[in-house]
């Protein structure tokens, strides 16, 4: 399968304050086509803003399809690909026996993953120069100033 078959999601979340008003921004590509969404909410964190950037562009595709999350978070890179597997076989807890924070929403990232053909997961640098992430940046922050 080649790039072309897939889409590309650059997302990114951003938060004054934590708690605090935040705002999420998503960057879809595909073939050569470009589609931006964002939002933001009064009083939640950081962490809650990267993962509803996910779900929100995951859930804005109308068929399962082959996708390559790139995020700046490796809160979200490893909670989807490493922790969540852990997560869900304690029923939703840490390996501390404590409760997952955000169980929520990784419980709808999980859904809208699996409503998909493949999703790759990869992490990206923030704030480095990279086009797409500060445009997801720039995006997060349209969100916040939308609240």
């Amino acid at each position: 399968m080649t790039t072309e078959d897939k889409v590309e999601i650059y997302t990114d979340g951003a938060c004054k304050g934590n708690p605090g008003p935040g705002g999420w921004g998503a960057l879809l590509r595909y073939k050569g086509k470009e589609k931006e969404i964002c939002g933001g909410e009064r009083g939640t964190t950081n962490n809650r803003m990267e993962i509803m950037a996910v779900i929100r562009a995951l859930a804005s595709l109308n068929r399962p399809c082959n996708v390559v999350v790139y995020t700046d978070s490796q809160y979200v890179q490893k909670g989807i690909s490493e922790w969540i597997h852990g997560w869900k076989a304690r029923g939703w807890r840490t390996a501390a026996k404590e409760p997952v924070k955000n169980a929520d929403l990784w419980q709808e990232l999980d859904a809208e993953r699996n409503r998909h053909l493949a999703v790759e997961w990869r992490w990206v640098k923030g704030h480095a120069g990279h086009e797409f992430n500060e445009r997801a940046d720039q995006l997060a922050n349209k969100g916040v100033e939308s609240v």
